[in-house]
């Protein structure tokens, strides 16, 4: 049910000039008599909350860690709200925190007691968050792995049995199953290849009942931001074929960490052709019945595909990236359109197949709309245009990814039109107070910012310092520092850097350390507070990552977080004047900034920051010095 507005509405106030007196009343008189700090920055941020609202602008908030910027845009947000009768859109930056935005004991639970808000708040995970039951069949076909039994041991009884529809709730989240390993989850969760709108068991999947229960939020939707760009970018076309909308109407959006935005953009828009999966999807439509020139031409399609890859493997260029860049050899993009060629032909044959019922209906649409996209994918690929490519290992399979180089265009069109007011939200936006890096990326013109610092005296609780190695020592010396016996995280700038910082340690360490990607993540981060075990090391959680007090007292950042040289940022530093300042230093900076934010979260908090620096990495100390909160110091053994 609605809630009524937090405050009483008069005849005689617009209702921007009654938020405005009620954000005053509420951080000026309300919070310091809860106990509560009066916090100047956290007050200047709420007003500026309430301006960007009423214009309907775009604001990039950039308030220092400590500021309480989560109550200082949640007060405002749900006020409006409820005003509009639309929910507030919170995206953030990935699941892990999304689940500690709405733990218990957070920002948003501590708001809803303090108030007595009865806040309706609802969660919409990206898709692959959620436990697909057709591949969890087809997962048990082709293997007996205990995990699996465990899986569906753990699903509700409504799954396999006939209630009425009122008996169904939420369920299947990537959170619900901790100790799933990654690679374990990635063969059960949603896939872009699922025909959802043709599944006989959609009205039972999670991902459908969760979709129907968020659309019903009355005060907040929190998503992620690679969520909010999927949802942008199908929203016409879901609409156009009478479905949907993956998200509901809403009345403003908060870019929790919005910095990231960009890159969830572009991976929204990414196409990806796997080897494995063209083998999958045809198998399932290969039946009896089938006509013999529809078997040929399948046949002959698997052919060409994997002739395709042998040739797209040979012209791999050699790198230690994830992302492997491609040569445009003549032969591949020429066997690349005689492919697409090709499966024209056999969509063809797929009409007449259908008009006779010799496939299943499920598997012949779920066929179609898999070459479709095979189709305008290759397409991409074979012609001379904006588009970004490279090979990379997803899920354990070969991956052709294909990603429109610029994305600012279309952000104008879907997300920055005036429409609703957006706020960018983060401790870190800018380099040194100026905002062009983040508004050039994004192709923002017209925009309202502001900077708060934070109110820790940084000289007092924490320590920077520098450790000159030779690259090759880097490893050691990080293992070394965990001798203390303090609650540690290990940032690296790459999976594949953390991955061979895994094999180098010793076999019979005596540490309890734990790697991304080993459990489900959010589990991983409430263990470590919890000081279940001593050493987290991850490539992701530079940002966002919230462990206050003792649950955080070092931070290892093992090389200057520059961005990979990769086939996304070449082009981006293809089509720069000057790539080392325009693309990669402010990168760096940025990234810095937010791993050494994960240290102090509160005024009890206190640690070290141990910065691994080659000789390189040493002559740029001009470049990440001037970031820093305080000066770092050379380390002393």
């Amino acid at each position: 049910m609605r809630q009524p507005i937090p405050f009483p509405l008069s005849k005689d106030k617009t209702f921007f000039e009654s938020l405005n007196d009620w954000i005053g009343d509420v951080f000026y008189d309300e919070l310091p008599e809860k106990g509560y700090d009066l916090r100047d920055e956290q007050i200047f941020m709420a007003f500026q909350m309430e301006k960007a609202l009423k214009e309907k602008s775009v604001m990039f908030a950039e308030a220092g860690v400590g500021t309480g910027k989560t109550l200082a845009y949640l007060l405002p947000a749900i006020a409006y709200a409820r005003y509009t009768g639309k929910p507030a859109l919170i995206s953030c930056a990935d699941e892990t925190l999304i689940e500690q935005l709405v733990k218990k004991g957070g920002d948003i639970d501590r708001l809803d007691e303090l108030f007595n808000l009865n806040l309706d708040v609802r969660l919409a995970k990206s898709r692959d968050q959620y436990l697909c039951l057709q591949r969890l069949e087809g997962a048990k076909k082709r293997s007996g792995a205990d995990f699996l039994d465990d899986i569906e041991s753990r699903l509700p009884e409504f799954v396999n049995k006939t209630f009425s529809m009122q008996n169904t709730y939420p369920y299947g989240e990537r959170s619900s199953f901790p100790e799933i390993n990654d690679d374990q989850w990635q063969q059960v969760n949603y896939h872009p290849i699922q025909n959802c709108a043709a599944c006989e068991l959609r009205n039972k999947c999670g991902q459908t009942i969760h979709r129907n229960h968020y659309r019903e939020a009355t005060d907040l939707v929190i998503c992620s931001h690679d969520f909010l760009m999927e949802h942008l970018w199908t929203k016409e076309t879901r609409i156009r074929e009478g479905q949907t909308p993956l998200l509901p109407e809403f009345s403003q959006i908060v870019l929790d960490e919005g910095h990231l935005l960009e890159f969830a953009a572009q991976r929204a828009l990414t196409y990806e052709v796997q080897e494995s999966t063209l083998l999958d999807v045809t198998e399932s439509i290969l039946a009896d019945n089938v006509r013999e020139k529809t078997l040929n031409m399948i046949e002959e399609t698997i052919d060409l595909h994997n002739e395709f890859f042998r040739l797209l493997r040979k012209n791999i260029v050699a790198s230690d990236e994830d992302r492997k860049a491609i040569s445009r050899d003549p032969a591949l993009i020429s066997l690349g359109k005689g492919l697409v060629n090709h499966i024209n032909l056999l969509l063809e044959e797929f009409v007449f197949e259908g008009e006779l019922f010799t496939i299943p209906e499920y598997e012949l649409r779920l066929a179609e709309e898999f070459f479709e996209k095979y189709i305008f994918s290759m397409g991409l690929f074979t012609e001379e245009g904006d588009a970004v490519h490279w090979l990379e290992i997803k899920d354990d399979i070969e991956t052709l990814v294909i990603m429109p180089r610029l994305v600012t265009d279309i952000l104008d069109e879907k997300l920055f039109d005036g429409k609703v007011p957006i706020i960018f939200s983060s401790a870190t936006l800018s380099i040194k107070k100026d905002f062009s890096y983040l508004s050039d990326s994004l192709g923002i013109d017209k925009y309202q910012s502001f900077t708060v610092p934070s109110p820790f005296d940084y000289e007092d609780v924490m320590k920077v310092l520098k450790h000159p190695l030779e690259q090759r020592d880097k490893f050691q010396r990080a293992y070394d520092l965990l001798s203390s016996g303090e609650q540690t995280l290990i940032l690296f700038k790459s999976k594949m850097d953390m991955e061979n910082f895994k094999q180098s340690m010793p076999l019979d360490h005596a540490y309890k350390i734990e790697f991304e990607g080993d459990r489900e993540l959010s589990t991983v981060v409430k263990d470590f507070q919890d000081a279940k075990f001593q050493v987290l090391c991850s490539y992701h959680l530079w940002e966002g990552l919230d462990l206050p007090k003792d649950a955080l007292t070092k931070v290892i950042i093992v090389d200057l977080p520059f961005p990979p040289q990769d086939p996304v940022f070449e082009a981006k530093r293809k089509f720069s004047s000057n790539p080392l300042e325009e693309i990669d230093l402010p990168f760096m900076q940025l990234r810095i900034q937010q791993g050494i934010g994960r240290l102090i979260r509160t005024s009890e908090d206190h640690g070290e920051i141990h910065l691994l620096l080659n000789e390189d990495e040493l002559a740029l100390e001009h470049l990440w010095q001037e970031v820093l909160p305080v000066t770092a110091q050379n380390f002393l053994k």
